[in-house]
């Protein structure tokens, strides 16, 4: 089996293959065109996340810089996705993300892994574990989820949080390592900020 093969089904591989590293390389030219794009070039900017993601939905935006292994090939975005600046995907897996995620700034999403037995990491092999975030969910400023992690619909991951083990739907999450700190409740439908009354009449 070739390594692009290993690769491709979570097995442990080699990264350095040469077919590997050259079509990683030839992913890696649009990301560089996207980051340096302007803030008026919008249109440019949807064209380039088009060619970049391996399927991206409607009304997505990805603030610049974005950062990703494979250029964004192994992310596929529903609708209505945000991410803020410094988006970081390892995406030697693959990363599906649900219609209406939001992203804060400095989150770090990574598929690829290292065994932990020193004779296979001097080698550098790696292996890749796919993440799953589900819809209508809130990644807060500088989250980190590891690989093979899926994010219950819904949920709630506080800003600065490790997450390590997966997270329920209709939930909010915080902490190093990323714990379940309660249920999203009919509080959250009254209340936005402490004891901040949502104005619904308004909205």
């Amino acid at each position: 089996m070739e390594q692009k093969e290993r690769m491709d089904q979570g097995l442990i591989y080699d990264p350095a293959d040469n077919r590997i590293s050259t079509e990683q390389t030839s992913c890696l030219d649009a990301q560089y065109e996207f980051n340096a794009t302007r803030p008026s070039e919008m249109k440019k900017r949807a064209a380039l996340l088009k060619q970049m993601l391996g399927a991206i939905g409607e009304n997505c935006y990805i603030e610049p810089p974005f950062r990703a292994n494979w250029g964004g090939k192994h992310v596929y975005m529903g609708n209505n996705v945000y991410a803020n600046f410094n988006l970081t995907v390892v995406d030697d897996g693959n990363i599906y993300i649900g219609d209406n995620v939001m992203f804060g700034p400095n989150v770090t999403i990574a598929t690829a892994n290292h065994p932990i037995l020193p004779e296979l990491r001097e080698k550098g092999l790696q292996y890749n574990k796919d993440v799953h975030i589900g819809k209508n969910v809130w990644i807060g400023a500088g989250v980190v989820i590891v690989p093979g992690i899926t994010i219950g619909n819904n949920s709630v991951i506080g800003a600065g949080s490790v997450v390590v083990k997966d997270i329920p739907a209709n939930v909010v999450a915080v902490g190093n390592p990323c714990r379940v700190l309660r249920e999203i409740s009919q509080h959250d439908h009254e209340y936005f900020y402490r004891n901040e009354r949502i104005d619904w009449e308004n909205l």
